[in-house]
């Protein structure tokens, strides 16, 4: 006959069974909660980390006309005579005649100065010998319409005899690009956020704040297709400051 009373050892086994079944159970379900939970967490955070990451690069384009503010003329012209007194006596005429015509034009004297000078020797097949002087004059002046009405009447120059060598010739150039340059910056930026909102409309996001910039150079050209150098020296006074930034922008 069994013996089924609270102090048989069979009863107390089958109690402590299901007690350690609860537990178990207990242990599981807290468990399985914890696993559903950090999945969430890490998930979101995964998507959270995926949008923070999204960007676009574009770049912005920023122009400008200005007028240069500084004329360069170099005036080369040279003498040639049997003799070194003839040749030197030949070019300071020629000098005379080109602080002159520069004088007739308003400009004041400092504004015209020697830039170089050199003597070469040479002798015919006959062995005569003759002396060559070649003489630079350069014009540096802020008045640029002077500058250009001194151009325009060059050939006056010549009429005066003094013959002008290859390499003559006025230069504008535009020197004050710093003051220009943190508006004409901006500009670009804000032409960059306009292509990255395009962008990002299109991809159904919206532009955030700037991930990285990268300024480009500044260019400055003849404008219209004149001819002429960069960074702003050329036979045209009117230039064009050209800069392209590229921006990288966060999208949300």
């Amino acid at each position: 006959m069994t013996d089924d009373s609270p102090e048989s050892p069979h009863h107390s086994t089958t109690f402590l069974s299901e007690s350690a079944t609860r537990r178990w159970l207990l242990a599981s379900t807290i468990l399985a909660i914890g696993l559903v939970a950090g999945g969430y967490l890490l998930g979101d955070g995964l998507k959270r980390a995926h949008r923070a990451d999204r960007s676009v690069t574009v770049r912005g384009l920023a122009e400008r006309d200005v007028t240069a503010d500084l004329a360069t003329w170099t005036i080369a012209y040279s003498a040639t005579a049997n003799d070194l007194a003839g040749a030197q006596a030949s070019v300071e005429n020629d000098t005379a005649q080109i602080r002159a015509f520069f004088k007739e034009l308003g400009f004041p004297a400092d504004a015209i100065q020697p830039t170089g000078a050199n003597v070469s020797q040479s002798k015919d097949n006959n062995g005569i010998a003759s002396f060559t002087i070649r003489q630079r004059m350069t014009l540096r002046s802020q008045d640029i319409k002077r500058a250009q009405d001194a151009v325009r009447r060059q050939f006056e120059l010549v009429r005066r005899g003094v013959i002008l060598e290859e390499g003559s010739g006025m230069a504008y150039t535009f020197t004050k690009l710093n003051d220009i340059k943190p508006p004409m910056v901006a500009a670009a930026t804000k032409d960059a956020r306009s292509a990255a909102e395009q962008f990002a409309n299109d991809s159904g996001a919206e532009v955030g704040s700037i991930k990285g910039a990268t300024q480009g150079y500044f260019t400055v050209e003849a404008r219209d297709g004149d001819s002429g150098g960069g960074w702003g020296v050329s036979d045209t006074p009117y230039k064009k400051v050209r800069v392209v930034t590229t921006v990288d922008f966060y999208l949300r």
